[in-house]
């Protein structure tokens, strides 16, 4: 039997969804088409060609979904991890989340426009949807994530301040949305059903809505002067007739983030991306509640989703997950994501041309991504050549050492221990 290695290089797939980005547009893809001896999905005799078509989510790890294989073996990562749980995954990591599967699945996702308006259940309502519906909700988890952009991003986050949502309420066309009984002051459950009211309004009462607020002028909205701007946009997208285009438009944070910024998605965290190229990460699952942005016949139970429902984050500031320094870089040249949950943190180190970064080892496995240009990457010893699109399982206790190529690095890990 070949000695275990401390890294596997991986070959991971990209699919196809209509808000991905089109053809090399996307940077999913175009990372995807870099990986060695890649092979479609669907036909493992072809080679992967990027087409005309909308790419939207390349997935690294063992999510059975889209699960990974050693790029040397052609094995299921997941298989060669059974194995060799012990020392690759190590007894901490086992014992913690009780198997040799990875906690946490990343993700890079390109959007050209609004994925449906969802939230992810928690663990409990997961686990009970899993056994009722296990074809559409395909495990037991929950699914906080992080998303990291890789340059302008826009997305809809969590609930704006409650008086900020209260004085948008108060519109002549936004009215017929309140509670019947008001209280004095707008709190979360008059929220819950405003959101509710929105959601079960039909197709006419929404068309009239949108109508109404978008003949508004911007002073109208006071801070969300974006409202009249980004409603037709969204129309063309999905329908004037679209629930979504009034909760996200009235009740939730707009952020655009740049380069390197970050925001965390709790678990019942209301949430639709919209435009840009991110780094994601998440629990291990692929649970999610739609909506609004998605047809009819998509969306699940409004009374079900409502009931799902955080407030946290109630503003854009709560929601960007600031980065840290990374104690085991040695050059600080890496910083570090940590979302308030156990099942992963994110790496990110940044080199320019011929520049030196050493990591000291974790506690637990990793799945690195070179996202932009190259580096040779020595690994307990063992030295590769990183370039581009690839993608390397990292076994626990492994120490990393990069040097940068002529383009520099960007390198992203997501790691657990």
């Amino acid at each position: 039997m070949a000695p275990l290695e401390p890294v596997y290089q991986l070959k991971c797939s990209c699919n196809s969804y209509p808000w991905g980005r089109q053809g090399e547009k996307s940077v999913a893809a175009r990372l995807c088409a870099k990986q060695p001896g890649w092979v479609d999905q669907k036909d493992v005799s072809k080679p992967f060609t990027i087409e005309d078509k909308p790419y939207a989510e390349m997935w690294m790890g063992t999510y059975p979904t889209l699960p990974s294989y050693v790029a040397s073996t052609g094995e299921n990562l997941q298989d060669l991890l059974d194995r060799h749980a012990e020392v690759l995954v190590g007894n901490p990591v086992i014992e913690k989340f009780g198997s040799s599967m990875l906690p946490f699945l990343p993700k890079v996702l390109s959007i050209s426009k609004a994925l449906p308006l969802q939230l992810h259940p928690n663990k409990d309502l997961s686990s009970k949807l899993h056994e009722k519906h296990p074809d559409q909700f395909t495990d037991p988890n929950h699914k906080p994530e992080i998303a990291l952009a890789l340059g302008e991003f826009e997305a809809f986050c969590g609930f704006k301040p409650l008086q900020q949502i209260s004085k948008l309420m108060h519109l002549d066309p936004l009215k017929k949305y309140l509670p019947s009984i008001m209280k004095p002051d707008f709190d979360d459950q008059q929220l819950k059903a405003v959101v509710k009211k929105m959601l079960e309004a039909d197709d006419e009462s929404v068309k009239q809505t949108y109508k109404a607020i978008t003949s508004l002028s911007e002073p109208d909205f006071g801070p969300d002067i974006y409202i009249p701007k980004l409603a037709p946009r969204l129309a063309e997208q999905y329908s004037e007739a679209d629930p979504g285009l009034l909760v996200a438009l009235i009740t939730m944070n707009y952020l655009v983030l740049q380069r390197g910024e970050s925001i965390y998605i709790p678990a019942d965290g209301i949430h639709a991306y919209l435009s840009g190229d991110i780094i994601e990460c998440m629990a291990r699952s692929n649970n999610v509640l739609n909506t609004g942005f998605c047809p009819r016949s998509e969306r699940d139970n409004v009374d079900l989703f409502i009931s799902c429902l955080t407030f946290t984050p109630h503003s854009g500031e709560e929601a960007m997950l600031r980065p840290e320094s990374f104690d085991r870089s040695k050059k600080h040249k890496t910083i570090r994501f940590a979302p308030p949950m156990s099942e992963f943190d994110m790496l990110q180190t940044t080199l320019k041309a011929g520049e030196k970064e050493s990591l000291g080892a974790v506690k637990g496995p990793g799945i690195l991504l070179a996202t932009e240009g190259s580096a040779k990457m020595k690994a307990n010893g063992m030295e590769v050549e990183l370039k581009e699109g690839q993608v390397f399982f990292v076994a626990q206790g492994t120490a990393l050492e990069f040097e940068a190529g002529e383009e520099g690095l960007l390198m992203h890990m997501a790691y657990v221990e």
